[in-house]
């Protein structure tokens, strides 16, 4: 079916390390000169990048598309659900909205998705020559097997080898493999092709045992055990990181001083959280995600996030007593940045006259910024790049804007200029910022710009672009010592050691 050579990692569970281990494959490969794409069917977050031309994807393709130092393509990731409710997600098809679809209309929808991801994946084969492809969840979910594209069955219909991924912090590392075997059919059985056991921690030859054990039973090898990489900092896909704050080999502060306070409520439907990552691992700041009913501490600056359900999640913030937290907090003096959704809520009203978000047709904002927003299903997807207002210095930014919604300004300051057109807003006091603009704190001059008129008196120079860079090559480095890359590039070619 395809002129590829194609390689799928699958999961025993969500979170097992398939993103990363494509993306690290794919840096492996990239240096090896090898010409590799990544690829994943299926894929449900709520973190998505948008393409140079203006489709969305998946933020873990975008990473493994950096990783093989490959432009983004709206065919990296064809199929991708935006859970919106508990049991809705709205559909992006090869890039673009198809609209809401209810978790069992879902499955009635599946052939026109297969076709999209069918598609794709033969549009990606004529340009690559070498595709890794990325499982979703894990292949042994026997209730979804019926017309499956996002494990087995894309792999049965392409014929393609398969890795499958364990994680052994978890524990049951060995009950998790055999199984997920177990709950497969024979020529699914067959495609496996080799275990990777991810983030062990300890002696690895108090582990040889279990791993002979392992390879004697299925009679599949171990092509290696990945050592748990302490603070790795890469996208995540979708749920918040609760790892370690602090990336290893950063310069921290000497001084004693205490650290600026950032908090950003943790919204039920936040949405492209990794736009935060620069402020949550830099080294002079205390960084907190406030979770359900956690008392709001006092902070420098709070941080609006953008929102799948932006109705819902405003709601959710009054309902939680973030409205009066956040009056008290400009009181005092903070500094309130709100981006997407969060620009959204800071505003007087935000419409919904399609009902997209709600049976609701309009609802009061937190009413802080001077201007009206009205949700509409066409959909804002770009690139782009500007100036940012805050000062006179005009210091350029670039990102990405995605969101279903026109905000009508007034006259005040606007935040952002981008090309002949505003964006945003500044609020009167100075104390408040808005925009539309995903990515805004990854220019490091923007993001010194901003940590500067939020309080933070900083000069310190913090990219996060480099420190993605470094840690795909950490990455690369670790496979190529701890995997056996010869047996993975064998199966990759479909030959025989």
């Amino acid at each position: 079916m395809h002129s590829s050579h194609t390689l799928m990692i699958q999961g025993c569970t969500s979170d097992a390390g398939k993103s990363t281990l494509v993306a690290g494959l794919c840096r492996v490969l990239a240096k090896r000169n090898f010409s590799v794409a990544p690829f994943k069917p299926q894929n449900m977050a709520l973190n998505s990048a948008v393409t140079e031309d203006g489709g969305e994807i998946g933020r873990a393709q975008a990473l493994q598309a950096l990783a093989a130092g490959v432009p983004l393509s709206v065919h990296m990731n064809p199929v991708l659900l935006k859970p919106n409710t508990d049991t809705g997600a709205q559909v992006i098809l090869q890039g673009h909205s198809i609209g809401n679809l209810e978790a069992l209309d879902y499955h009635q929808y599946k052939p026109k998705a297969a076709n999209a991801v069918f598609d794709s994946f033969q549009i990606l084969s004529k340009q690559y020559p070498y595709i890794l492809v990325e499982g979703a969840g894990s292949p042994a979910e026997v209730n979804l097997r019926k017309g499956d594209i996002a494990n087995m069955g894309f792999a049965e219909q392409v014929d393609c080898p398969v890795i499958l991924i364990a994680d052994i912090d978890k524990g049951g590392v060995f009950a998790h493999i055999i199984g997920t075997l177990e709950c497969l059919s024979e020529s699914e059985r067959n495609r496996i092709k080799g275990f990777v056991i991810n983030r062990f921690r300890g002696d690895i030859a108090l582990l040889q045992d279990g791993l002979d054990w392992l390879e004697a039973k299925t009679q599949k090898p171990v092509l290696g055990v990945l050592p748990y990489l302490h603070g790795l900092h890469l996208d995540a896909e979708d749920a918040i990181s609760s790892s370690e704050n602090l990336l290893q080999n950063i310069p921290t502060s000497q001084s004693q001083h205490p650290k600026f306070k950032v908090i950003i409520p943790l919204l039920p439907h936040i949405s492209n959280h990794t736009d935060f990552e620069p402020l949550r691992i830099h080294p002079e700041i205390d960084f907190q995600y406030i979770t359900h009913n956690q008392t709001i501490p006092p902070a420098d600056l709070i941080l609006l996030p953008g929102s799948k359900n932006v109705l819902f999640d405003l709601q959710w913030l009054k309902d939680q007593g973030w409205q009066s937290a956040i009056n008290q907090h400009l009181r005092y003096g903070g500094k309130l940045i709100g981006i997407c959704g969060g620009l959204q809520m800071l505003g007087q009203q935000i419409h919904d006259p399609f009902k997209m978000e709600s049976e609701k047709s309009s609802a009061l904002g937190l009413g802080l910024l001077d201007y009206e927003t009205t949700l509409n299903p066409q959909k804002t997807l770009t690139t782009c790049e500007g100036q940012l207002l805050l000062t006179t210095n005009k210091v350029k930014v670039k990102g990405y804007e995605i969101h279903a919604g026109t905000t009508a300004y007034t006259d005040q300051k606007p935040a952002l200029l981008i090309g002949s057109n505003i964006d945003g807003m500044i609020s009167a006091d100075n104390q408040i910022f808005s925009t539309y603009l995903h990515s805004l704190f990854d220019e490091p001059q923007a993001l010194i710009e901003i940590l500067l008129w939020a309080g933070l008196k900083t000069q310190q120079a913090f990219d996060i672009n480099e420190i993605k860079e470094q840690q795909l090559e950490r990455l690369a480095n670790t496979y190529e010592e701890h995997l056996d890359m010869d047996t993975i590039l064998h199966i990759l070619q479909g030959t025989t050691p």
